[in-house]
C-alpha cells in the first residue's frame, strides 16, 4: 500500500513498491547504469517484486533482443522494450498468478555523459503496466533532458525518477495530475526536465494528452511542450530535426483571419528567402503561459477549446513559459540549426522594443538581442490599422524611442526585421477581442472574421460562450 505522507522519499517509495504483494514485474535498462532496479534490490524485498532485469548496452545484443533500430536513444526504442517485456511477462505468468497480480515492466534507454562527448545527456522512460489483475495494459512515456554536468549526477537523477514513475504509475493512476507531480519528488528542474509525457489505456481513460502536456510547462517540469493538430503529444526535437522553422505567438482566443492572413504571407516569404527553398518549414504555432491566463488563473476548458480550434487549421502547438522572444529563441536554436522564422504584428514588435522586459539581464535589451539574433533568425511583421487615427502603421515607419531607434535601424537594414508584404487589406480591422465579445453576446457577422473551420466548430461545441439562436 502507498505511504501515507503524500510525497514520501525514493526508498519509502521503491519499499512501498516492493512490500506490495499484486506487483511483479521487469526493468531493462540502456544507458547511465542500472540505476533504477538498484533502487529496488537496495531497499530490500526486491524478490517479490522483481521478475527480472537486463542490461542490453551493447548494440548487437539489443538488436538480437529488441530488433535493429535506427536510433537506440528513441521513442521507438524504448516502446519495443517495454512492450515485448509485459507480452513476455504476461504469457508465462499469468496462467500461474495472473489472478491476483498486477504485471508491469519497465524500460529507459538513456544517453548520459561521456567521458569525450558534450552533446545534450537526455533519454525514454516508460512503464506498461495493469490498474487491475488481469487488465489489458496501460501505458506512460515520457521524454527528459538531464541536466547534471557529471555523469555520476546523472546516474542518481535516472534513477531518483525511475523508481516516482514506478511508484506513480502503480499507485497513483487515479490522480494523473498529482503523478505528474510527482516525478519530480527529490528532484528540481535543474536537474531534470520531462519535455513530454503521454498516458495510454484503461487506466487513463478520459486523460487528454494536451492537458498532461500543459501541466508539465505549468507546473515547472518544463519549459515547453508540444503537441500535433490531432491531439498526438511529440517530443520537440523529434518534430524539428534538420527543419526551418516558422512561429507564430498568439492567445488564439479565437483564430482570425488577420491571425491566419498573417502566417501564410510569412510563410511565403520565408521560403522565398531561405536558402533551402525546396524543403518544408516546420510551421508552428505558439501559446504561452500568459497567453492562457486568465485573471490568475488557467481554464483548462478554454485551452482546450483553443487546442481543438487550432487543431482544424492543421499546425502543431507549442505550450511555452517563455516571456520573452528571446528565450523562445534559445529553444529554437537548441532544437534546429536551420532558418528561424517569428511572426508577429505591430503590437507585438513595439513590446519587444520595450526595455522593461530586460531589466533582468545584465546587459539589458542589447544582450536580449544579441540572444534572439545570433543564428539565422528573420522578425516578419504584419503592419496595424490603428483604431483612433486610422494611420497605417508598418515595420518602415515605426516609432521606437529615441535611445534604441539607430538599433532598429540596425536590425531593419540588415533584413533581422521585414515587413510582411501582400498582406489583406481588409483584415487589418479585425481584432480577436472584438470577435470574442460579439461571439459572448450573441451579435451577428463575427463569423466572416475567422476561418470557415474555426467557425463551424465554435458553433458545433458552443464554445467561448456562443448560444445557438432559437428556432421562430
Amino acid at each position: 500500500m502507498p505511504n501515507e505522507d503524500p510525497r514520501p522519499p525514493t526508498r519509502q517509495k521503491a519499499l512501498a513498491i516492493n512490500l506490495d504483494k499484486e506487483l511483479y514485474g521487469t526493468f531493462s535498462e540502456i544507458g547511465a547504469g542500472q540505476e533504477v532496479a538498484r533502487w529496488f534490490f537496495k531497499v530490500g524485498g526486491a524478490s517479490g517484486t522483481i521478475a527480472k532485469t537486463m542490461s542490453a548496452y551493447d548494440m548487437t545484443i539489443s538488436d538480437v533482443i529488441y530488433g535493429k533500430a535506427k536510433r537506440y536513444v528513441s521513442q521507438l526504442r524504448l516502446e519495443t522494450m517495454v512492450r515485448r517485456e509485459f507480452d513476455l511477462l504476461v504469457k508465462r505468468l499469468t496462467p500461474e498468478r495472473g489472478r491476483n497480480t498486477r504485471f508491469f515492466s519497465f524500460a529507459d534507454t538513456v544517453k548520459a555523459q561521456s567521458y569525450r562527448g558534450t552533446d545534450e545527456s537526455h533519454g525514454w522512460m516508460g512503464i506498461t503496466f495493469q490498474h487491475k489483475p488481469k487488465a489489458e495494459p496501460s501505458e506512460i512515456i515520457l521524454h527528459l533532458r538531464m541536466l547534471d554536468t557529471e555523469n555520476v549526477q546523472q546516474q542518481e537523477a535516472l534513477g531518483i525518477i525511475g523508481v516516482n514513475l514506478v511508484y506513480g504509475a502503480m499507485l497513483l493512476f487515479r490522480q494523473p495530475e498529482t503523478l505528474i507531480l510527482s516525478l519530480m519528488d527529490e528532484l528540481s528542474a535543474e536537474r531534470i526536465e520531462i519535455d513530454m509525457i503521454r498516458f495510454n489505456g484503461p487506466a487513463f481513460k478520459g486523460v487528454d494528452n494536451r492537458l498532461m502536456s500543459l501541466q508539465l510547462v505549468q507546473h515547472g517540469l518544463s519549459e515547453a511542450a508540444m503537441f500535433q493538430a490531432n491531439g498526438e503529444v511529440v517530443q520537440p526535437s523529434e518534430l524539428f530535426y534538420k527543419r526551418s522553422v516558422l512561429v507564430e505567438r498568439g492567445s488564439f482566443r479565437p483564430a482570425t483571419r488577420v491571425s491566419i492572413d498573417m502566417l501564410e504571407r510569412a510563410l511565403v516569404q520565408f521560403r522565398n528567402e531561405s536558402k533551402a527553398k525546396r524543403e518544408k518549414p516546420l510551421v508552428i504555432l505558439e501559446m504561452t503561459l500568459r497567453n492562457l491566463n486568465d485573471h490568475g488563473r488557467i481554464n483548462y476548458q478554454d485551452f482546450l477549446d483553443r487546442a481543438d480550434l487550432l487543431g482544424t487549421l492543421g499546425y502543431p502547438v507549442l505550450i511555452s513559459n517563455y516571456d520573452t522572444h528571446y528565450r523562445l529563441a534559445s529553444f529554437l536554436f537548441r532544437h534546429t540549426q536551420k532558418p528561424i522564422g517569428l511572426v508577429m504584428g505591430i503590437p507585438t514588435l513595439r513590446e519587444i522594443f520595450n526595455e522593461k522586459y530586460y531589466n533582468k539581464l545584465d546587459g539589458g535589451i542589447l544582450e536580449a538581442f544579441g540572444r534572439l539574433f545570433k543564428n539565422d533568425l528573420k522578425m516578419y511583421v504584419y503592419p496595424l490599422l490603428e483604431k483612433e487615427t486610422g494611420e497605417l502603421v508598418t515595420v518602415e515607419n515605426l516609432t521606437v524611442s529615441r535611445r534604441l531607434r539607430h538599433l532598429y535601424a540596425h536590425l531593419t537594414a540588415n533584413r533581422h526585421i521585414v515587413g510582411i508584404d501582400r498582406y489583406t487589406t481588409d483584415y487589418l480591422t479585425i481584432f480577436s477581442r472584438e470577435i470574442l465579445g460579439k461571439i459572448r453576446k450573441g451579435q451577428s457577422g463575427w463569423e466572416k472574421c475567422l476561418p470557415q473551420k474555426v467557425a463551424q466548430t465554435i458553433k458545433k461545441k458552443q464554445l467561448f460562450g456562443y448560444k445557438p439562436k432559437p428556432r421562430k
